[in-house]
């Protein structure tokens, strides 16, 4: 396999991306971020990231759809508009993929449903987002992040942990449901590699993040009868939680006897490694209250930099607590490069992400900076083959 060809294994696979906001981009960035080329349809207004995603110096293209959009192709096209919806069957004809984030109804509305967009398309892999799946009463609502982080357990868990539901602080169903539709994608593209058919995948987010919760958390009740409450108890203790130190926070784990044995010695408590509360890997478990109330004000007389050079000296995991604005900054991440000074056409200088997944040892370069809105849309249409009449009629 050559170094372009490990880099970018997905060059020549075209993707319909009828995807907005978060979800359906995470998607469609993996697959880009793999080679695909990517035509994103956007409406007249285009993708609500552009604003909700908060101030930028156009106006027209917040951080969150930069990093989120990268590597695609911007196509304007009003799909209430038969004309525009005719360009778009025109574009599904040489696509591979078509990945959606539409409802299932509007989806059906616009002849988009998997068995309208695969009639004579027997290789189309057709991928669609849902919020519920098929079957159960949920199906067809509305569903964003936070009401998926609530009926999905996500924020229950804090309800469980603190008394309070909370929602995590950033678009986690988001994120993780986009990476698991990309995965999904591409276990049908190698499907199609091997027998020439397409397929029709649906991914719906409450089943998918109900999944990831109980996966961890259903533990006793797995067992039938159930061995006790649901829960893992460890990671469900209030003290269990970055530890403060002099100057900061360090976010530790020790999991097996030797770590914890090691943290000790370190902390300068070493005789509670005796102790039948804390000697063995199901003592701590056991005793999670009491274990991670101790770690809580274990740290406090040391700064972050002695204990970070203490522990990692004794192979225990530690690493800094960041916040928003060290993050950046932080030296391995400064090292791999992980942010690149950037400049886009309309926003001006910026930092880029780069991809994290490494082929042959590389990571692969940035890709083209996230398009304004309906910028390829004449050249996709007519790509497509249409004419300049039909893509005057298209865009309206």
């Amino acid at each position: 396999m050559s170094e372009a060809s490990a880099l970018r294994p997905l060059a020549g696979i075209r993707v319909l991306d009828l995807t907005s906001v978060v979800v359906g981009p995470v998607a469609t960035l993996r697959l880009a971020q793999y080679g695909a080329e990517v035509i994103k349809i956007e409406t007249p207004e285009g993708d609500l990231m552009r604003r909700l995603g908060g101030a930028s110096p156009s106006g027209d293209m917040s951080g969150c759809y930069l990093h989120l959009n990268r590597g695609k192709r911007s196509v304007r096209l009003d799909l209430k508009r038969p004309a525009a919806r005719r360009a778009l069957a025109r574009i599904l004809d040489r696509c591979d993929v078509f990945l959606s984030n539409i409802r299932p109804e509007a989806l059906a509305r616009l002849g988009l449903d998997a068995a309208t967009a695969r009639a004579g398309r027997p290789r189309l892999v057709h991928c669609c987002i849902t919020g519920f799946g098929p079957g159960g009463p949920y199906r067809g609502l509305p569903a964003y992040d936070s009401v998926l982080q609530g009926v999905a357990g996500v924020a229950g868990l804090s309800l469980a942990r603190d008394g309070e539901p909370r929602y995590a602080p950033l678009l986690l169903c988001d994120h993780v449901v986009g990476e698991i539709t990309a995965g999904a994608v591409l276990a049908a593209l190698v499907r199609r590699g091997a027998t020439g058919a397409g397929a029709a995948i649906e991914v719906p987010m409450h089943e998918t993040m109900a999944a990831f919760v109980l996966q961890e958390h259903l533990g006793r009740q797995t067992f039938q009868p159930p061995l006790g409450p649901a829960g893992e108890p460890r990671v469900l203790q209030a003290d269990n939680k970055p530890l403060r130190t002099a100057d900061g926070w360090i976010s530790l784990t020790s999991n097996t006897d030797a770590q914890t044995h090691a943290l000790l010695r370190i902390v300068g408590r070493p005789e509670l490694i005796e102790d039948p509360r804390f000697r063995t890997v199901a003592d701590r478990v056991a005793n999670a209250k009491d274990w991670f109330a101790f770690r809580a004000t274990a740290l406090v007389g040391r700064t972050t930099a002695e204990w970070l050079a203490a522990f990692a000296a004794a192979d225990v995991p530690a690493m800094p607590c960041h916040t928003l604005e060290s993050l950046p900054a932080d030296p391995h991440l400064l090292a791999v490069g992980l942010l690149r000074p950037d400049r886009h056409p309309t926003e001006g200088a910026t930092l880029a992400l780069r991809g994290t997944v490494l082929a042959e040892g590389e990571a692969p370069p940035l890709e083209a900076p996230a398009q304004t809105l309906g910028q390829d849309s004449r050249a996709v249409l007519a790509e497509a083959g249409l004419g300049a009449a039909e893509i005057a009629q298209a865009l309206g």
